[in-house]
């Protein structure tokens, strides 16, 4: 058995402006924010799992989805967002074609009952709130 079936795991990613970091995961979407040791962030999301955000002068936001929220309703998680200032709106019906979103930018699977809209961080990084089935 390896090692790793049996050890946690936490995942990471890179922040150009720590501050604005610990503001916006904090403040704005009301996770639990501590400094570290080292001059990182952890972010403890539902549930305990924790996120290790770092400092990187020559940061450059991830090209993916870092960081997905699940949600019993897409749309009052979306209302709420955009009540505190974030765009959820971020991708235009050409950069996605084969997944169009509303006017909040919410991307829906009918067939599935899967809903998706995405908003990036201070640093650029995407991340996605959905409700899935």
């Amino acid at each position: 058995m390896l090692v790793f079936s049996t050890t946690s795991a936490f995942s990471s990613f890179s922040v150009n402006d720590l501050d604005a970091a610990r503001k916006f995961y904090s403040e704005t979407l009301g996770l639990g924010v501590s400094d570290s040791e080292m001059g990182t962030l952890n972010i403890t999301l539902g549930g305990g799992a924790t996120i290790f955000v770092y400092p990187k002068p020559n940061h450059e936001p991830a090209s993916f989805t870092v960081l997905n929220f699940d949600v019993d309703d897409i749309d009052k998680a979306v209302d709420d967002l955009n009540a505190r200032g974030v765009t959820t709106k971020i991708y235009g019906d050409d950069e996605v074609p084969d997944m169009p979103g509303d006017a909040k930018g919410i991307t829906r699977d009918d067939e599935n009952s899967m809903a998706i809209a995405w908003f990036k961080d201070p640093a650029g990084n995407v991340i996605a709130v959905m409700q899935t089935p």
